[in-house]
């Protein structure tokens, strides 16, 4: 009778791995290859594992598959136009990934992503310069609001003077008329005068 299959997968396995990993390179164990970066005349030398370099970037993949023999018991690669600051943040993202970094360095992250193939990290900096740009626009929308708000509250005093003006003189006209109904003007309006019924009066007698 045949038993079922069961899935054995650990969570914790490609965490520990990195650390691991990560671990040996910070103490040089097992290291297979030295990167040497110079960038304006500043130069340093890093050492690595091609395994991980070439899981994580095509251009070390491409580097090391392509090598006809070794040069000594690890591999050189020789980098130019890449600051030193720049690949010690690409090699702890490789290795543990995840790297901090100032703001304006992101967009370099992403250069130098594009420049050695890692996938991982140009979508890791796609990500991050995208919630960046959204809470830029977020902030100038808040800002825009207020200042509206603001100029809508200066101009409602105005506003309600006005109206109020405006009422307190209809009010004035209402209250107190140019002409009152009983007087001389209104009565020559009407078509009568004080001294018409007395010629009237006398005719009949």
């Amino acid at each position: 009778m045949e038993s079922n299959a069961v899935l054995l997968e650990s969570k914790s396995s490609p965490i520990n791995l990195l650390n691991e990993m990560h671990q040996l390179r910070l103490l040089g164990h097992l290291c297979d290859v030295t990167v040497s970066v110079e960038y304006q005349g500043v130069r340093a030398e890093f050492v690595a594992h091609k395994a991980v370099l070439a899981a994580t970037s095509k251009f070390f993949k491409e580097v090391f598959l392509n090598e006809k023999g070794m040069d000594g018991p690890r591999t050189n690669v020789f980098l130019n136009e890449v600051q030193v600051a720049d690949f010690a943040s690409f090699l702890e993202f490789v290795y543990t990934a995840k790297v901090e970094v100032e703001e304006d360095r992101v967009q370099r992250m992403l250069e130098i992503a594009e420049k050695l193939k890692c996938l991982d990290l140009s979508e890791t900096c796609f990500q991050l310069k995208k919630q960046m740009l959204e809470s830029v626009l977020l902030e100038l929308q808040n800002f825009s609001e207020s200042q509206n708000s603001e100029e809508e509250s200066a101009t409602q005093p105005s506003i309600l003077l006005e109206s109020k003006a405006a009422a307190v003189a209809e009010a004035d006209q209402a209250d107190c008329p140019l002409d009152p109904p009983d007087s001389p003007v209104d009565r020559l309006s009407n078509g009568m005068s004080p001294e018409v019924p007395a010629t009237k009066s006398k005719e009949k007698m």
